[in-house]
């Protein structure tokens, strides 16, 4: 918990408020009370425990009470000065402190000290200024070093919080610009995938521009939010891989399992596109037919595993075209998951046998606030 400070516009610790801070200093002055009163009551009859609470957490009290209406006053300049003023303007006002905080507390209780002839108040307070003088000056640089620690954490804590931001801006920035370099490069692609299915079957072309249309609406209707549903996710990749069967014309054998307490599952937004693409970018494609891609999401403990099969020419096989790029999508992906998840993500890529390969992601189970009441159609 924090108080919230007008004056300097930062959030304080809680026992900067005056119940608390004042209250710490009465029950200190209580302890010592005891401690005196643990040592005088073989001694001196006439000083009762009473007496000694009163006197103790009066002045404790007292000191609880200037201090913090120091603090209120004069705390952002406590916290910057320098040594040179410290001497020249602090001490002088540690003394002025003192005194009057002990002209005070003698105010209160005109019959201390005890066993001594009637004194005037100018005689009482001199008493008591040099019994306690000492004390009292060290107890305002206990004070005085307190709220320079506060300050100190204060701007340490400020700086960490906008170093944080930062960061926290910076990594949004840069899974922005991720998103932006993604984005073109699956508009591109599906692109000339209708092109060049235009040439042998317009009718197919057709259906899959319109399917194309509803991933741009799914996509722009989504903005620029950062994490989805898993449920939303499959759902864009399963329109992605109708447009890829259609093309495909059936050579392909598609699967996917996602077990059914996954579907709220927290994933980034368009994180399996660019692995299903890739799938087919580099290894489907250079199938004539045969071709298999399995889609599984499964929880590992706290922990869900999203693992994307391929069958195809394994890892060794070049591209074709000198010129073409290969894995684009997959350094995006791998970019941002060590941004989303620093520290706490797998991304893994290996080629198991019969010549396919296995890309295997593995994040953090969030689960959204807002269960999903739609589902997609798959699912075991």
């Amino acid at each position: 918990m924090k108080l919230w400070s007008k004056e300097s516009n930062r959030t304080l610790p809680l026992f900067m408020h005056p119940l608390i801070f004042i209250g710490a200093f009465v029950f200190l002055g209580a302890m010592f009370a005891l401690q005196e009163w643990a040592e005088v009551r073989g001694v001196n009859s006439k000083i009762g425990l009473a007496l000694l609470l009163k006197a103790w957490c009066a002045q404790y009290f007292l000191w609880g009470l200037f201090c913090w209406v120091l603090w209120r006053t004069l705390g952002p300049w406590l916290e910057k000065v320098s040594v040179t003023v410290m001497i020249v303007g602090v001490l002088p006002l540690s003394f002025v402190m003192s005194v009057l905080e002990e002209a005070v507390w003698v105010e209160w209780f005109p019959n201390l000290p005890l066993g001594y002839r009637h004194m005037n108040f100018l005689h009482r307070l001199l008493f008591h200024l040099d019994a306690e003088i000492v004390d009292s000056i060290v107890i305002f640089w206990c004070a005085f070093f307190l709220f320079r620690g506060v300050g100190y954490y204060q701007r340490f804590r400020e700086k960490e919080d906008a170093a944080k931001q930062l960061e926290v801006q910076l990594a949004q920035a840069q899974i922005h610009a991720l998103r932006m370099h993604l984005n073109p490069h699956f508009l591109f692609n599906t692109l000339n995938c209708i092109s060049s299915l235009m040439r042998t079957d317009v009718g197919g072309a057709d259906i899959m521009l319109e399917q194309f249309s509803s991933l741009l609406r799914i996509t722009l209707e989504r903005g620029e939010v950062p994490l989805i549903p898993l449920c939303d996710e499959m759902e864009f990749v399963e329109m992605y891989m109708a447009m890829q069967d259609r093309r495909f014309a059936g050579r392909v054998s598609q699967q996917i399992r996602v077990e059914p307490e996954l579907h709220d599952a927290l994933v980034p937004a368009m994180i399996l596109q660019p692995i299903v693409e890739n799938a087919y970018g580099h290894g489907l494609s250079r199938l004539e037919g045969g071709g298999v891609l399995e889609i599984e999401a499964r929880r590992d403990k706290e922990r869900v595993s999203i693992s994307v099969l391929n069958s195809g020419t394994g890892l060794s096989m070049k591209p074709r075209e000198p010129g073409a790029r290969q894995g684009l999508g997959l350094t995006n992906v791998k970019n941002r998951l060590r941004l989303h998840y620093p520290g706490e993500h797998t991304f893994n890529i290996r080629e198991v046998p019969l010549g396919r390969v296995q890309v295997t992601v593995t994040l953090p189970l969030q689960l959204c606030s807002h269960p999903q009441e739609k589902l997609s159609g798959y699912g075991v």
